[in-house]
């Protein structure tokens, strides 16, 4: 990582998903899904999904603020998933799916608490967001067959039903920071 890069961490429940909208946006330089916010050193995605680790599926995003700042991330993250919900998004349930936001410096943390207020107050929701803000401390890579999974396997009927309809509102709300 570079001077000029920054690195935010989101869980925002599968993180198939949450990988594949983050890697289309221009500015971000890397995306490796993982498990974060737990305190088990080195989880599998099998423990992991016990529910037992306190780990949450996250990605950590390595992206350059002078393309995209952390604000227009932070946008895309909860537009992107429900906030509202705890420990679920869709189908998928256990604390390992919810809503996390890991900071990694004390301008993230403002930053995301601001967001969540502003998105309180304004109604976008009808329920009030559960999104955790904690600081990151320990990140762990998923297993190799984890990354990249949506590129690697469109056509599964999890890609096609929920990964492709993320990325289509993604491409369409957020059209101006897509890759060209």
């Amino acid at each position: 990582m570079s001077a000029q890069t920054e690195v935010a961490v989101f869980g925002g429940g599968c993180f198939w998903c949450t990988e594949a909208v983050f890697e289309r946006l221009r500015g971000v330089i890397s995306v490796m899904p993982g498990y974060a916010g737990g305190d088990v050193k080195n989880p599998t995605y099998k423990l992991v999904c016990t529910g037992t680790t306190g780990h949450a599926e996250v990605v950590r995003v390595e992206f350059d603020p002078a393309q995209i700042p952390y604000r227009d991330l932070l946008t895309v993250f909860f537009a992107t998933h429900d906030p509202t919900t705890l420990n679920r998004q869709g189908h998928d349930t256990g604390m390992q799916y919810r809503s996390i936001i890991l900071y990694s410096n004390d301008a993230q943390k403002a930053a995301a608490e601001e967001m969540i207020a502003e998105l309180n107050r304004s109604g976008t929701f009808t329920q009030p967001i559960v999104t955790e803000v904690k600081p990151l401390t320990d990140f762990y890579e998923a297993e190799e067959y984890h990354r990249r999974y949506y590129a690697s396997n469109p056509e599964q009927p999890y890609c096609q039903f929920v990964i492709d309809p993320k990325i289509e509102k993604a491409n369409k709300r957020f059209s101006e920071l897509q890759r060209t």
